[in-house]
């Protein structure tokens, strides 16, 4: 490959002093030593490229593309897919990324995975409490020294400098590109074998090579929608649409595949949309629409045109079909091959244990014979590294989930089948009927942000998972782990709070094709929380290293319409306290996506009922945090008040049979007084299921005469019986 002319590597020095300032040292760091770009072939402008005035970060990225050869094209695909184009104030991701190209620290350490001393069975008649195994790190590729290595840009700087850090980025592909070759260097598809090693996951064998192709083909997915964005510098970065960018000009040797793009290939998917720049909601551009469940055939055709999202109609106020587990007692079949996720991801199956343990236990999920009725979906944070989360969830003394997913590619391992019950809620009631996803990520720890390459494969997995099993998409259905109730009064406390309010639900749900948008007009009696995240910062205690304003999906609730007024109370977090401003503290905050009644408008003020009190947020006509919702409501009949509120909807002690211990129909510490309303959600029939043996033939399942109805009482949903309650109409 021959050198650039004189001329060109004086050009390239210049750009980067000009774009990159000053060196500051930090302990720890290298002296910083500026290099020369590495000497490229190709100097005319490629397809894709973009052309124009520059400012601010679009800027950036122009000049890494030319200092180092890489078609802007490719590196603007490459850092929305790690980032979304944002520096995030130098804080890193959950998997130790930093700024808009995620140039990952590798020195450090995961941090310690949560469950340990507790029951994630959550059936206080069967404890099942865990202690956590020994664990040694497995570190992830260190692309931050790397690019040190390649620019002479110290660590700190490249950490800190979002211009700084795009330059590093591009330092990197190029020398990946380098190092796989291909055809020539104007043409993004030449790119591909670069771009699939951009992640860090290609030497993690088959499963990584997997991953990293699936990450190229969403780099060149995203190439082709295009993108357009106001990022946190307050200037917005536009990826234009290039539906035709060429398909690899030939077979990718390196990956031991004939086409990278081939019926594997990258999927068309909607144009990214909202913001976390302080101009509010940006538009996009290309179609809005859900992410198709499969991939496109080849990155020659045009994109696939999104599909509308079909509004859904509000569901009406009288009870739903309730739905039951059903017996079971039949033959378990042999296990499907492979995983159950959709062809648009890189997924392997990577099994969780079920074995017998000493003194007669078993772990660590609970078997089936047959289907059964699944209601949520529950997103979690593992609270530590992909690695550690899918070697913990193979010991059988551990806890376990359906689903893991790794912020630096998206990658999915899938180890329990949809049937099988995983210990991951706290509650058996939800155990039993959802599927848990953990992702890679902290809630509380360093920037607490996940990768765009996370968001979109846990949407496109969410979706066909709901498509699948029946599953509405909507906050009532795809819950938090911080949305699960305690089973009794005394467990209430100590529910955990992930994956915490720096989870973007809004981007989320756009993922999803379900955009959580206004409906009912003047006339709803009820409002949905949409603030805007970016903008939105409530400011949080209680953070690893300390909290900084940075973007999140919740508002403070309080007493009265002042920010001078007190927090409410919740007599079940803080019987004998008052709610805190922690980040682990969710006694006082409504999160994006849920649906509460509306109590009373003052001025920017909203109220809402919410743990059986009026509850105010800030919610001004220039920066609304709410929306007005359509939706059925519930309040307590005449002379039935105050109507007591349970974690869990289990039968009356006549309809266990003999054999199966009768679980306690224990009301949780809260109640709702007459004259408050709450937003309805899922009418269900009472239902216990006890499995509590190694053979899943001698499960059984209780049902019982009660209905329930889910109600969104606090900031986590709850359960009343529908005969306390009624309808609420003008």
């Amino acid at each position: 490959m021959r050198r650039l002319p004189g001329i060109t590597v004086v050009a390239a020095l210049a750009v980067l002093a000009s774009v990159v300032p000053a060196e500051a040292a930090r302990p720890g760091d290298r002296p910083a030593r500026l290099r020369t770009p590495p000497a490229l072939s190709g100097t005319t402008a490629p397809p894709g490229t973009v052309t124009g005035p520059r400012s601010g970060r679009q800027a950036a990225f122009t000049e890494a593309a030319r200092a180092y050869g890489v078609p802007e094209s490719v590196l603007l695909a490459v850092s929305y897919l790690e980032s979304r184009w944002e520096g995030h104030d130098g804080l890193p991701s959950v998997s130790a990324g930093y700024g808009p190209m995620h140039l990952v620290d590798g020195r450090a350490e995961p941090g310690r995975p949560h469950g340990a001393g507790e029951d994630p069975r959550g059936d206080e008649t069967r404890p099942r409490v865990i202690a956590l195994p020994p664990m040694a790190a497995d570190p992830p590729e260190d692309t931050l020294r790397r690019a040190s290595e390649l620019t002479g840009l110290s660590p700190v700087r490249l950490r800190e400098d979002t211009s700084a850090n795009i330059m590093g980025g591009a330092a990197l592909l190029a020398d990946h590109r380098r190092r796989t070759g291909g055809g020539p260097l104007d043409d993004p598809a030449s790119w591909y074998d670069a771009v699939a090693r951009y992640p860090g996951t290609w030497e993690r064998g088959a499963a990584g090579k997997e991953a990293s192709l699936s990450f190229a083909d969403e780099v060149y997915a995203t190439m082709r929608t295009g993108a357009s964005r106001v990022t946190d510098d307050g200037e917005r970065v536009t990826l234009p649409a290039t539906p035709d960018v060429p398909k690899p000009s030939g077979p990718s040797e390196s990956s031991g595949r004939s086409d990278p793009h081939g019926p594997s290939g990258p999927s068309g998917r909607p144009e990214p949309s909202g913001s976390s720049g302080p101009s509010g909601p940006s538009e996009a551009s290309g179609p809005r629409g859900p992410l198709p469940l499969e991939r496109r055939a080849s990155p020659s055709e045009p994109p696939l045109a999104a599909p509308t999202p079909t509004p859904v109609p509000a569901p009406a106020p009288t009870p739903t079909p309730a739905k039951k587990i059903p017996m079971m007692r039949a033959k378990r079949p042999a296990p499907a091959p492979g995983p159950d996720c959709p062809k648009s991801v890189s997924c392997e199956w990577l099994p969780a244990a079920y074995k017998r343990l000493p003194g007669g236990g078993y772990g660590n999920h609970d078997r089936s014979d047959g289907p059964r009725e699944i209601d949520y979906i529950v997103i979690h944070d593992g609270e530590t590294s992909y690695d550690a989360m899918t070697r913990l969830v193979k010991n059988p003394a551990y806890l376990s989930w359906h689903f893991t997913l790794r912020s630096a590619d998206g990658h999915i391992a899938q180890h329990l089948r949809a049937r099988d019950i995983g210990w991951h809620a706290g509650n058996w009631y939800v155990n039993s009927r959802s599927i848990g996803l953990e992702h890679e990520g902290y809630l509380a720890r360093g920037g607490a942000w996940f990768t765009e390459a996370m968001y979109l494969a846990s949407a496109r997995l969410v979706r066909h998972l709901a498509a699948k099993y029946d599953i509405p998409l909507d906050r009532a259905h795809i819950l938090g782990h911080d949305n699960v109730p305690g089973t009794t009064p005394e467990t209430v406390g100590g529910m955990h709070e992930d994956p915490g309010p720096y989870w973007d639900w809004a981007h989320y749900f756009e993922l999803l094709g379900r955009p959580l948008r206004p409906s009912g007009g003047d006339a709803a009696l009820s409002v949905l929380i949409r603030p805007d995240y970016g903008t939105n910062r409530p400011g949080f205690t209680g953070c690893t290293g300390g909290c900084r304003n940075l973007g999140a999906a919740s508002v403070w609730l309080r007493t009265r319409p002042s920010v001078t007024a007190p927090l409410v109370k919740d007599a079940g977090k803080h019987p004998t306290g008052d709610s805190t401003y922690s980040v682990y503290d969710h006694a006082a905050r409504a999160s994006t996506g849920q649906r509460y009644a509306l109590a009373e408008r003052r001025g920017d003020w909203t109220a809402i009922w919410y743990l059986g009190q009026k509850a105010w947020f800030h919610d001004p006509a220039a920066a609304p945090t709410s929306v007005r919702a359509s939706g059925p409501l519930v309040t307590p009949r005449p002379g039935r008040s105050p109507v007591r509120v349970y974690g869990r909807a289990y039968p009356k002690a006549p309809a266990y049979p003999g054999g199966v211990p009768v679980q306690a129909l224990t009301p949780l510490q809260y109640s709702i007084p007459a004259g408050q309303a709450y937003s309805s959600g899922p009418s269900t029939r009472a239902s216990y299921l006890r499995a509590s043996a190694f053979d899943p033939s001698e499960h059984r399942v209780v049902t019982g005469g009660i209905h329930y109805r889910q109600i969104q009482f606090g900031h986590r949903i709850m359960f009343v019986r529908a005969s306390d309650v009624q309808p609420v109409t003008r």
